[in-house]
């Protein structure tokens, strides 16, 4: 009989289990604590949405769209997509569900998003998100709200030791469409130059060429125009308001003016969260506002900011920072006695409803159960034998916590036969 060949993970994707799974899971609670206090409201998004959503918001020159989307035709012959990030379906939403009655809207999620590209550390083909936006807010104060609530989230995860908030301006549409134009003039001199990428970048999307990793362009960049030289009135305003609100809210922060988004729909601040204990991919948290975006899926012009986060890299410098919380166990429940047992399942139920973390052992060798219990670490040990047609309680363990538990266990004791 020929041997049945056990399949394969699929590349990209991971299996997260032990202390891993417990650093994932103190993120997203992490989040889910924070983002309350900061009002923003939960909302749980589809994972795959029409392939347009994506196409027409990012831009079909962008890398997402044009390498990296898993997208696919329905039994309908209908190009779907599965989401390679979530603004674009949030926005969808926005327009579709009629959550402009809730303007300004702050919202909230987090979940698996797809992308096909090179797996590395910290990053997977199917990979996990946070994501936090304030829709139909035009006021710098919005900005402030979301890098305060980012900050906030990293100091209690334990790991903004170390992590720094990058901070750029964008300008405005006049601001950066002069600065745009700049950009192709400087660089198309030196055409020849720059790598394969950034060539095909210049004409569409020059902005990217400013982060782009290449040394080639690197060496070309160096002396690119800078967005100070082209910001309206108005631009330096607004982003001196966000600043200046960072200060206020205590927020650390420094300028980066080599930030960009490379997306047309991005206008003034731009910011990432960086840090060098993760390679040369050092970016934790970013993002930006993108008033533009509304109107690519065919709504009115709408501002808004938000930002993202990648789980699994958290959970990186959540674990390396020692901060994986490790669940206690109140109490341990050896059967000594088969006999015993529905008492002593009686009373495990009765534990955990009291609010206790609680286990039993209750196979193996009667004799080796107790010495099983001692092993794991729990702060009570409970005891179950059987003696007299009556069965028998024993507890070790510090005698606040005895008194505890025996105030929940006993009246099931004292209950037998009656």
């Amino acid at each position: 009989m020929s041997r049945i060949e056990t399949p394969k993970p699929i590349r990209g994707t991971q299996d997260i289990f032990g202390a891993e799974a417990e650093a994932f899971a103190h993120v997203v609670e992490t989040f889910e604590r924070v983002r309350k206090l900061y009002r923003f409201r939960r909302i749980e998004m589809p994972v795959f949405e029409k392939t347009e959503v994506f196409s027409r918001s990012l831009g079909e020159t962008t890398d997402v769209v044009s390498k990296e989307m898993y997208s696919f035709l329905d039994r309908g012959d209908e190009s779907l997509t599965l989401r390679p990030e979530f603004t674009a379906g949030i926005a969808r939403a926005y327009l579709t569900d009629g959550w402009q009655q809730y303007a300004p809207l702050k919202v909230a999620t987090h979940g698996p998003l797809f992308r096909y590209e090179r797996p590395q550390k910290g990053r997977y083909r199917q990979f996990h998100q946070l994501d936090a936006e304030i829709i139909g807010a035009g006021e710098p104060q919005a900005d402030v709200e979301l890098l305060a609530m980012a900050d906030q989230l990293l100091k209690e995860l334990g790991i903004a030791d170390g992590v720094t908030l990058q901070l750029n301006t964008l300008g405005d549409a006049e601001s950066r469409e002069a600065w745009r134009a700049a950009l192709v003039e400087h660089f198309r001199d030196s055409r020849d130059a720059l790598s394969e990428d950034s060539q095909e970048r210049l004409e569409k999307n020059p902005l990217r060429i400013l982060d782009s990793k290449d040394p080639r362009d690197k060496a070309l960049v160096h002396n690119a125009p800078r967005i100070d030289d082209f910001l309206s009135g108005e631009a330096e305003r607004f982003f001196l308001q966000v600043t200046d609100g960072l200060d206020a809210a205590g927020v650390a922060w420094t300028r980066n003016p080599a930030l960009v988004r490379g997306l047309d729909y991005y206008r003034h601040t731009a910011f990432e969260f960086v840090t060098d204990r993760l390679g040369a991919q050092g970016t934790v948290l970013g993002g930006g506002r993108y008033d533009g975006l509304m109107e690519s899926l065919g709504g009115v012009p709408t501002p808004a900011v938000g930002w993202a986060a990648g789980i699994e890299r958290l959970a990186m410098l959540v674990e390396a920072a020692g901060r994986v919380a490790i669940d206690t166990l109140d109490v341990i429940l050896a059967v000594e006695d088969d006999r015993a047992l529905r008492v002593a399942q009686q009373s495990l139920a009765q534990l955990r409803r009291a609010g206790f973390s609680a286990d039993m052992i209750a196979s193996g060798s009667p004799r080796k159960r107790f010495d099983k219990a001692v092993k794991a670490g729990a702060r009570v040990i409970l005891g179950f034998t059987h003696n007299e047609d009556q069965v028998v309680r024993s507890l070790k363990g510090p005698d606040d916590w005895v008194e505890k538990i025996d105030a929940v266990v006993l009246p099931l004791i004292l209950a037998q036969g009656q």
